[in-house]
């Protein structure tokens, strides 16, 4: 690798070798081939003059690329689809007079884009749902263990840590049927000509609009694909990147969440990502475990979000039937999403797969707070015991600051259920107090809404998916 210029870190540090083969020149170039090659066995199959002879072989050479005659001649006509169609006749010289016939640039470029983005967002969706393979079992092995849960960050009632888990489970969720419809709803350009109307292939076919519509429904069965868009300009809507993009966004949001519950978690000394044998946390401090994992997430995450942008402006400012400024701007802002979004998924696949849970920690936090979050029950008990409500609700009030006082100013334990104790309006004893204290007892349907969720949301789209599933991801650096 050269060491002397700039190399794109998602490919150096951060994306699989699979997601980066497909965003590959070798990709590109042979996938244009094959198109050049379904367009000619198209139109000599409704009746144009090209020879079966020629279109074996077009076959013959679509994967040796001679990049060097393609390089050379882009220098001289700068034009890359017509350096290409030259180094393609090039290497079959009875077929270079039909090779392209009838098509303009975006034939190739634009579905060729289609169709890599396509299978860059079945390679998403194969990485998704291992992570959301191993979430659920996260979760459902934890669906029971009570855990302080937070609002605003501040001690709240609890919940389990499978509950906890659930909720990141949700959002990938929510992600993984937006994928599945943004799959379901690609389709390709087709041949559609220089603004759209398809009139070079009318004339190529005499008028005949029943085969020009048929050659467009042939190409994309050829590739793959369930049909074109039915009407477009030059280029296929870049709404249609917009759309992609807007998905993988909506992904890097779920994982950033995510990361950040990590990374709180990990300084409670709760739960913590994966730390390798060898791992340094710190260069300074020796003792440190940093979230380094999770850290990574949310970075990779905030790119891709902010890149979500690129194609909203592309988009928004393509004027009538094509314009070019979007180029070089689809040329960075496509890959680079899809490279960073395989990063934040082998990562995420990573650290689920590890997490590493401290009960007894998780425990000690949940108690200390406990005798709070259990007053609505102690009072409850007091009233039944023949108690004022509003009156034990005001004690309750004062001897709740004054716990809170001992806690944060003296450092001391909670002492909240010795007040009670002591106090005879709740005709309460320690021991009676003490038994309230079973963390289960706060956490509600918890551990059932994990159950549900698993078995009625979850486990249909595994059983769906498990042909994709038992994957392991490994982090470069």
């Amino acid at each position: 690798m050269p060491t002397d210029r700039y190399q794109t870190p998602l490919a150096e540090r951060y994306a699989s070798p699979e997601m980066q083969q497909i965003f590959s020149q070798d990709k590109k170039f042979t996938t244009w081939r094959r198109l050049w090659i379904a367009l000619a066995e198209t139109e000599h199959e409704l009746g144009l003059p090209v020879t079966q002879e020629q279109i074996d072989e077009l076959k013959a050479h679509v994967d040796d690329i001679n990049y060097d005659v393609a390089r050379e001649r882009e220098k001289l006509v700068r034009h890359d689809v017509m350096s290409h169609v030259y180094a393609y006749g090039v290497q079959c010289p009875n077929a270079k007079g039909i090779i392209h016939l009838g098509a303009t640039s975006c034939y190739v470029g634009d579905n060729t884009d289609l169709i890599i983005m396509t299978e860059a967002l079945k390679l998403v969706r194969k990485k998704l749902v291992n992570v959301m393979n191993e979430l659920a079992k996260f979760a459902a092995a934890n669906r029971s263990l009570p855990t302080l849960a937070f609002t605003h960050f501040q001690p709240a009632q609890p919940t389990t840590v499978g509950k906890r888990a659930s909720l990141w489970l949700m959002e990938l969720k929510l992600d993984y049927e937006d994928l599945n419809y943004l799959i379901g709803s690609m389709k390709l350009l087709g041949s559609k000509g220089t603004t759209g109307t398809q009139a070079s292939f009318l004339e190529l076919f005499d008028g005949d609009h029943a085969k020009v519509r048929e050659l467009d429904r042939r190409i994309a069965e050829k590739m793959g694909f369930s049909g074109v868009y039915p009407v477009s300009g030059q280029t296929y809507s870049r709404k249609v990147d917009s759309r992609v993009l807007n998905v993988l966004a909506g992904i890097a949001q779920s994982a950033h969440k995510f990361s950040n519950d990590i990374r709180l978690l990990q300084h409670l000394k709760e739960i913590e990502e994966p730390f390798e044998k060898n791992q340094i946390g710190s260069s300074a401090m020796a003792y440190k475990r940093n979230p380094m994992r999770s850290e990574r997430i949310a970075s990779l995450a905030d790119f891709v979000m902010s890149d979500a942008m690129n194609p909203m402006f592309v988009s928004s400012t393509q004027w009538f039937e094509r314009t070019l400024d979007d180029s070089a701007n689809k040329r960075m802002s496509i890959p680079e999403g899809f490279l960073a979004v395989d990063g934040i998924l082998d990562l995420m696949l990573n650290v689920v797969d590890g997490l590493v849970v401290y009960p007894k920690v998780i425990e000690k936090h949940l108690m200390a707070e406990l005798p709070f979050m259990a007053t609505e029950n102690i009072m409850m008990d007091a009233v039944k015991a023949g108690g004022d409500r509003q009156e034990l609700h005001e004690k309750i009030r004062t001897l709740s600051m004054q716990a809170g006082r001992v806690v944060k100013e003296e450092g001391g334990d909670n002492p909240l259920l010795q007040l009670i104790a002591a106090d005879p309006a709740f005709g309460l004893s320690l021991d009676e107090l003490q038994a309230l204290m079973e963390p289960a007892r706060y956490v509600g349907r918890a551990p059932e809404q994990v159950a549900e969720f698993l078995e009625e949301e979850i486990a249909p789209i595994l059983e769906e998916n498990k042909d994709l599933l038992g994957l392991s991801a490994e982090i470069n650096v």
